[in-house]
């Protein structure tokens, strides 16, 4: 039986397309998470960047990582449905905590997030993974953009550093180059949300985002969240986030103590 938010027809299309909609899982934390992201712009963690990019105008400001410092990003995760929703979304017994991710797209910010897949650049590996992503604006334009089944394709993408445009590892023939989806026919999910509503995502499905060309902010929050087949993985090189000193070896679940395990069944 799902969480009451959502139906079984929700959880199937995560199962089968790797991304769907869930309405208002953030509702009552929007203001929560609005003051966590003004507290984090004005005190940037060691992982912030503006995403400065030579040609393009705005802002994008991204930075992970900060729920243990910002107390309003806790409060959030707690007080919001996101493990009993997760736990259905997965089909897991287990859901536990991996990090949180802020993207702000000041007006006029010409820069699109480039499609990319979030796996290959952490250090976790399984089937039940998730990501919600939940504007604290309403979007139209500038809403996350995701490609159908892309968590299922049998090589990952080569993932890249945003600005430069360099692989992340060397690719010794395990990723394929980073695909054009709307060039290509791609079936990609995209929907016009409100503050609160989030889309939930694997962490191996293709996602990216246009730039913001309205007047007005676009302030997203993401929580990522891992289930009961996560173990640590390591990859050809240094992961995003590191987590540097986290002791852990391949094939382990990840340590309860740093990775909150947020609900068992």
């Amino acid at each position: 039986m799902a969480h009451a938010m959502l139906s079984e027809d929700q959880v199937e299309a995560f199962q089968r397309d790797g991304a769907v909609l869930i309405k208002g899982l953030f509702k009552d934390q929007v203001d929560l998470l609005r003051a966590g992201v003004a507290a984090n712009m004005a005190q940037p963690g060691p992982y912030a960047s503006n995403n400065e990019k030579a040609g393009e105008s705005g802002r994008f400001f991204d930075d992970y990582c900060n729920w243990t410092r910002i107390p309003e990003f806790a409060a959030a995760i707690e007080s919001a449905p996101v493990a009993e929703v997760a736990a259905d979304l997965m089909r897991s017994d287990r859901v536990q905590m991996f990090h949180d991710h802020v993207l702000v797209k000041e007006p006029g910010t010409s820069m699109a997030t480039p499609w990319h897949q979030d796996g290959p650049y952490y250090f976790v590996e399984g089937q039940q993974t998730v990501s919600f992503w939940s504007p604290l604006d309403p979007v139209r334009e500038a809403s996350l953009r995701c490609v159908a089944g892309s968590h299922r394709w049998e090589k990952e993408v080569l993932p890249t550093r945003w600005v430069s445009e360099q692989g992340f590892f060397p690719d010794e023939g395990q990723y394929i180059p980073v695909p054009d989806p709307d060039a290509e026919g791609m079936r990609v999910l995209e929907w016009q949300m409100e503050p609160g509503d989030a889309v939930a995502f694997n962490y191996r499905t293709l996602h990216g985002a246009r730039g913001n060309t309205s007047a007005q902010r676009r302030r997203a929050f993401s929580l990522r969240l891992v289930g009961a087949d996560a173990r640590y993985v390591e990859r050809p090189g240094p992961t995003s986030p590191p987590f540097p000193g986290h002791d852990m070896v391949p094939g382990q679940r990840l340590r309860e103590d740093w990775f909150p395990v947020l609900l068992q069944r």
